[in-house]
């Protein structure tokens, strides 16, 4: 992901969208990572955009988790 994930957007899709969202996420920072290791990297920023990519990923998640359960009481 090469541009930041906006809050709002991510409110508007679906648990499972967010999901496969988290997972590419991963996945890129894990590729970011293994290029780091080899010297490969030239943006070390882009690891840090993903790291909070990630963290607002995931605390939407939660968000809405907590929605629903909060929902069904």
């Amino acid at each position: 992901m090469s541009k930041e994930a906006k809050p709002a957007d991510l409110r508007a899709k679906t648990p499972d969208e967010l999901q496969t969202m988290l997972l590419s996420l991963r996945k890129t920072q894990f590729n970011l990572r293994f290029q780091r290791a080899t010297g490969q990297l030239e943006g070390l920023g882009q690891v840090r955009q993903v790291r909070r990519d990630i963290a607002r990923v995931k605390t939407i998640i939660a968000q809405k988790k907590s929605a629903s359960s909060a929902a069904s009481i």
